[in-house]
């Protein structure tokens, strides 16, 4: 079905595209639930897992980006989702940057963006999150960044980060931490030892305040080749989020550089700067996943997100050591079908490996 929809997707801009498409699919959450039910799911008990505290029915969920402002939670659940990540959110709204911010690389069935965090802020999503979270096998994630204004920065931006979590944290399955978003006006991130160690000094404390422990994740750029080697920089910030008692690990967010690109030289200099998502950091994201599940022996959950279109790319991750995965690129150059042929195509890897339980497979690769 969807095949016959993307050509005329594509014939409109990306950002244009992605918004007909966001009503297309807030629209049929409400009228057509049913037929959404009999199109997209497949359930597996051999596809539920334990993690955060939290059943997730199946692994395969919808990452930050696609769905800023919560508004589509019921049509991914019903699409067959068994978790979503809504956001980035930001404690204040932001139009973002300005248009265009969202480009397709067909040759490398990849995106660029640089929208910008645009987003209706923490207190306007709150009560769209407050509704849909806490569903028993359907998680419903929150991913935070700081707002997009280069004039918040130091101590004003970890308040700002707080502001946002205050308002969330307490309706969401879990936190994660967008320290990473190579979007923001200014160009800077938290993916510094000291300034980390303040965020999460920061963090921890107002999740100690709450009547709940949220379950708490940081999320990591790319590495810059997918033979991750020792790295102390990176190795810096794992030991500053494990000491402060993180949760999990989300790997990860898009690459600011252009490496490998069958896209013409000339059209990506038109484009210019923003995240590069889908098969071109596929590589280095498993390969990143990998080095933290070694690093942290498996004993917290990665969610492994980046170039992931197929059952097998997913089982690669999940093998490497993810025990979630994540899709977004994929979901545009394939439609909502992507998710009932990753968890129809994970069964049957399993099954020809003699694999009883999806949770058997994580991290068997990790070497």
């Amino acid at each position: 079905m969807y095949s016959s929809l993307r050509s005329a997707l594509f014939a409109l801009g990306p950002e244009t595209a992605h918004n007909v498409a966001s009503l297309a699919a807030r629209f049929s959450q409400k009228c057509t639930p049913f037929l959404l039910d009999s199109m997209y799911q497949y359930a597996h008990p051999s596809l539920h897992q334990e993690i955060l505290g939290k059943t997730f029915a199946n692994p395969v969920g919808l990452a930050a980006g696609f769905d800023k402002n919560a508004r589509m939670i019921p049509f991914f659940q019903k699409a067959g989702c068994g978790f979503v990540e809504v956001g980035s959110v930001s404690a204040r709204k932001s139009k973002g940057n300005p248009r265009p911010r969202a480009f397709r690389l067909p040759d490398d069935q990849a995106l660029i963006n640089r929208m910008g965090l645009n987003n209706v802020g923490a207190r306007a999503v709150r009560p769209r999150l407050q509704r849909y979270s806490g569903q028993i096998a359907f998680p419903v994630g929150v991913n935070l960044a700081k707002t997009h204004d280069p004039k918040i920065e130091g101590e004003a931006a970890i308040e700002d980060f707080c502001i946002s979590f205050r308002e969330l944290a307490p309706h969401a399955d879990y936190v994660a931490l967008n320290i990473s978003c190579p979007n923001t006006a200014e160009g800077k991130t938290f993916e510094d030892p000291n300034s980390l160690d303040d965020l999460l000094t920061a963090v921890m404390k107002e999740r100690n305040e709450m009547q709940r422990r949220v379950p708490i994740l940081v999320k990591f750029s790319p590495p810059h080749t997918d033979k991750f080697v020792l790295d102390s920089l990176f190795d810096e910030l794992l030991l500053v989020s494990l000491g402060h008692g993180v949760n999990g690990f989300i790997a990860t967010n898009t690459a600011s550089d252009r490496e490998g690109l069958l896209t013409p030289e000339d059209r990506i200099e038109q484009i210019g700067r923003g995240g590069l998502s889908g098969q071109p950091i596929r590589a280095r994201a498993n390969g990143l996943v990998k080095y933290l599940y070694r690093k942290t022996k498996g004993r917290v959950p990665i969610i492994g997100v980046g170039g992931i279109s197929s059952a097998e790319q997913a089982y690669e991750r999940i093998k490497s050591g993810a025990s979630l995965i994540q899709v977004y690129t994929g979901l545009v150059y394939q439609g909502p079908g992507l998710i009932r042929s990753i968890k129809e195509g994970l069964i049957r890897l399993m099954e020809e490996e003699g694999h009883s339980s999806i949770s058997k497979v994580v991290g068997i690769e990790s070497d």
